[in-house]
């Protein structure tokens, strides 16, 4: 398996920060970091690609629950420690819950700037935004801390929220080698190497979903104007 070199560890970080400054939408900005990491790193494009098969191939995130069906409740410490429920979400109005890989991935990052760029029009509208990652506080805090994100980041010990939707996925032998600058075991504090589907879930004050975005390939999202739209309407039933 080929490494990043320390030079194309640099190239990554150029280009995030370019794809970061980029006028565009988020979906412009994702598939730009895309690109650029196929052609700095292409072996961990080409496993990814293997690993978003494979996780299609057997279902990834389709049992996940679907607009019309209740969103599970939750209990889990934000950056803070403090604990969060869902029910204390949804008592203030419909909530965007996220789901996020960590704080050391690109997309991630790229994704929760767009959302706070978009803070003000989801506030106005009386909605919320939640974070859920699997890694530990420390880290929790880390992203929320660099991302300057005006909403919690609630960690998921070991993945239990997220295995209980259906959307937790083991990356596999050949990301784990490519992916081994990152100290992933460190991060979640456990050796598993199990991360969710960043996924997105829209939930209305009587606790049912009312959109959804789930895809398997880590490098799509859900687009802020969807987001918006789902958040509004949720707002107004």
């Amino acid at each position: 398996m080929t490494q990043l070199s320390p030079a194309n560890a640099e190239r990554l970080r150029n280009a995030f920060q370019q794809c970061r400054d980029m006028e565009g939408t988020l979906r412009d900005q994702l598939e730009a970091y895309a690109a650029a990491g196929r052609e700095i790193f292409p072996a961990y494009g080409e496993a990814v690609d293997r690993l978003v098969e494979r996780v299609g191939q057997n279902g990834g995130g389709e049992n996940a629950p679907r607009p019309g069906e209740p969103m599970p409740p939750f209990v889990l410490p934000d950056d803070s420690g403090r604990l969060v429920t869902l029910d204390s979400l949804t008592a203030k109005g419909p909530v965007a819950i996220m789901f996020f890989r960590g704080h050391w991935c690109p997309y991630c990052r790229l994704n929760v700037l767009a959302v706070i760029q978009a803070m003000g029009r989801i506030k106005a509208m009386g909605a919320q935004v939640v974070a859920i990652m699997p890694e530990l506080q420390e880290y929790a805090e880390k992203f929320k801390a660099e991302s300057r994100a005006p909403f919690p980041v609630l960690t998921d010990p070991d993945n239990g929220y997220v295995l209980s939707l259906n959307l937790a996925i083991w990356l596999g032998t050949d990301i784990q080698r490519l992916l081994s600058y990152y100290d992933m075991p460190n991060f979640h504090g456990n050796d598993g190497w199990v991360l969710p589907i960043p996924a997105t879930f829209v939930v209305g004050r009587d606790g049912f979903v009312k959109a959804r975005f789930v895809d398997p390939d880590f490098r799509r999202r859900m687009e802020i104007d969807d987001l918006l739209a789902a958040l509004k309407s949720a707002s107004e039933s």
